[in-house]
């Protein structure tokens, strides 16, 4: 199958550093060549892939300060896939709804994984002109605010089975991965500690967007003697920071539509604890990987149930549900129904409905 797989160009494939979607587009890409399929990536030229590269601009944008309007090299790069669509059997975006409009008066079958948060008010108007649009959920919690939208099928997000493991470690501190944000809450991961009488390490990014919450918010909670600030890391670092966890928390405060770190953590064998928001109840099987929870008390209670958890088991059900095999499969399910399937080129809404 001729595959064309249509990334952001904010981070590489695979990012440097911290970059969700990227990851993902990355292992799903190394997984479908592996599988002997003709797979065309569009994507910085910084990135690293099996398969064919087409460089829609030479860094990731994140790392280009020259760049001031992404939203016009974005642009650039769905009409220059529209251009080549012919090349290709099946083109799968992950842009969110930039190629709607344009892909949507070409023949070529396309599909979107929709990585983003899609609860906002301005998205309803979206999903009701572009309603025959095929879109993928990263987990079903992500559909809610968009019921209308046209879903063919929902992914959970998997990674390379041995990308990260479970290394010989004594785990005697709480952990918080990912990015320092509002919606992220690392401020209640460091509570839970504290009342925990536990110590806490932070793994994590800060976007420019988010400098001034990291130094008026967090910035002052980690003079606490009980945190210690690592800042951000990359995956060659992560087994041992999570294999040297008690638990991973994610006391997220916003619906996420999946949260990579949580099947990182399962890959390490740590336990997670995580609020109950968004994809969280699909992701952790609640007193197997880990617990959900409400809010910092029963956080707290659950750090004190750890003890009867198997870090062997969490890693087996790892194994078993989050690897990039299955994702991959899962996608080729996917394209191969919409290839076998006679629609007909889907018809634009008026903005009236």
């Amino acid at each position: 199958m001729r595959i064309a797989q249509i990334s952001p160009l904010t981070e590489a494939v695979p990012p440097k550093l911290y970059g969700g979607t990227e990851r993902v587009i990355s292992w799903l890409t190394e997984e479908l060549v592996a599988l002997g399929h003709d797979v065309t990536l569009f994507a910085s030229g910084d990135s690293v892939t099996s398969a064919r590269l087409e460089a829609m601009w030479p860094t990731a944008l994140r790392l280009d300060g020259s760049v001031r309007d992404p939203n016009a090299l974005h642009m650039a790069m769905i009409e220059q896939v529209c251009r080549r669509a012919k090349e290709f059997d099946l083109l799968h975006f992950h842009l969110d709804y930039y190629p709607f409009s344009v892909m949507s008066r070409q023949a070529t079958p396309f599909v979107t994984t929709l990585h983003g948060r899609l609860d906002l008010p301005e998205h309803e108007p979206i999903f009701s002109i572009f309603s025959t649009i095929p879109v993928v959920s990263i987990s079903n919690a992500q559909r809610r605010p968009a019921p209308h939208a046209r879903w063919i099928g929902t992914v959970h997000h998997g990674m390379p089975e041995n990308l990260l493991r479970p290394s010989p470690a004594t785990p005697s501190y709480l952990a918080f991965l990912g990015r320092i944000s509002p919606e992220k809450r690392v401020d209640r991961a460091i509570h839970i500690a504290e009342r925990c009488g536990l110590p806490i390490k932070i793994a994590a990014k800060v976007d420019v967007v988010d400098h001034d919450y990291f130094d008026e918010t967090i910035r002052p909670l980690l003079a606490k003697p009980h945190v210690e600030f690592i800042g951000e890391i990359a995956d060659a670092q992560k087994s041992e920071f999570l294999s040297g966890a008690i638990a991973l928390i994610v006391p997220i405060d916003w619906p996420e539509p999946f949260g990579i770190v949580m099947i990182e953590a399962m890959a390490c064998g740590a336990p997670v604890i995580a609020f109950n928001r968004g994809s969280v109840p699909e992701v952790i099987e609640d007193g197997v990987t880990g617990f959900v929870v409400e809010d910092e008390t029963s956080a707290v209670g659950a750090v004190r149930q750890l003890s009867r958890l198997s870090r062997e088991a969490i890693r087996k059900r790892f194994e078993e549900r989050f690897t990039a095999s299955r994702m991959a499969k899962e996608y080729l399910a996917i394209y191969r129904d919409m290839l076998g399937a006679a629609v007909p080129r889907p018809r634009i809404a008026s903005v009236s409905g």
